[in-house]
């Protein structure tokens, strides 16, 4: 079931998100949020950390891919490597 609330923005631009809200959601000060604003809507998306299992599958699909495509482990270090040494 949703909370509905009613919050106001500040003079600063902040919003307080209800406590209400926040207790059903689990958020805790420092949670990050990506904000999407269309007409006169605003959607506060929460940013979690990706999950490390998660991490390994995309690390192992990207070697598969490198593989597949004839890479080298140096043409990898090395293209990484080029693209960091870029501002």
């Amino acid at each position: 079931m949703s909370v509905i609330s009613t919050t106001k923005l500040s003079s600063r631009g902040q919003v307080v998100i209800p406590e209400e809200v926040r207790a059903k959601l689990g958020l805790r000060p420092g949670a990050q949020f990506v904000v999407v604003g269309k007409d006169d809507v605003v959607v506060l998306k929460l940013v979690s950390a990706p999950d490390l299992g998660d991490l390994d599958d995309l690390l192992a699909e990207a070697r598969s891919q490198a593989r597949r495509a004839g890479l080298k482990r140096s043409e990898v270090t090395a293209a990484i490597r080029d693209v960091r040494g870029r501002k």
